[in-house]
C-alpha cells in the first residue's frame, strides 16, 4: 500500500490509522456487511434470528423476505409495491443492478411455468 499523497517518503516507519475499510482488506466484507445491515433495519428490516443474511418486513398483511449472498441478492414478498420500494431504497444507498427475474441462486436453477415453479441442481454444482 503506498502512501497517502502528501506525506513524504521521509517518514517511512510511520503508520497511517484508516477511517474506512479498503476493497480487498480482510475486514472489508464485515465492514460492507455491517453497512447493509444498518441500512436494512433503517428502512424497517429485521434480521431473521436463524440466519443473519435473510432480513423480513411484516406488517399489515404483508410480508417482503431479502437474503443475500456475497454480491448476490433475492427480494421477494407478496406486495410488489413493498418489493418495489425496497428495491428503489437499496438502489439510493448502493451501486446495484436488476438482473430481472430470478434465474440462479448458488448453484440452483430457478425455472417457472404456468403449473409453478421448478428448481434444479445439476451434478457439476455439488
Amino acid at each position: 500500500m503506498d502512501s497517502p499523497p502528501g506525506m513524504t517518503d521521509s517518514i517511512r516507519m510511520k503508520v497511517c490509522k484508516l477511517k474506512k475499510a479498503l476493497y480487498g482488506l480482510k475486514q472489508s466484507p464485515r465492514a460492507w456487511f455491517g453497512r447493509f445491515t444498518k441500512s436494512m433495519k433503517a428502512f424497517g428490516n429485521r434480521a431473521s434470528n436463524s440466519d443473519h443474511t435473510l432480513f423480513l418486513k411484516r406488517g399489515k398483511g404483508k410480508i417482503t423476505a431479502l437474503i443475500i449472498y456475497v454480491d448476490d441478492m433475492i427480494v421477494t414478498g407478496n406486495d410488489q409495491d413493498e418489493i418495489s420500494s425496497l428495491q428503489q431504497y437499496l438502489a439510493s444507498e448502493f451501486e446495484m443492478k436488476q438482473l430481472g427475474n430470478l434465474k440462479y441462486f448458488l448453484g440452483i436453477e430457478v425455472a417457472r411455468s404456468k403449473h409453478g415453479i421448478f428448481l434444479c441442481q445439476k451434478k457439476i454444482y455439488y
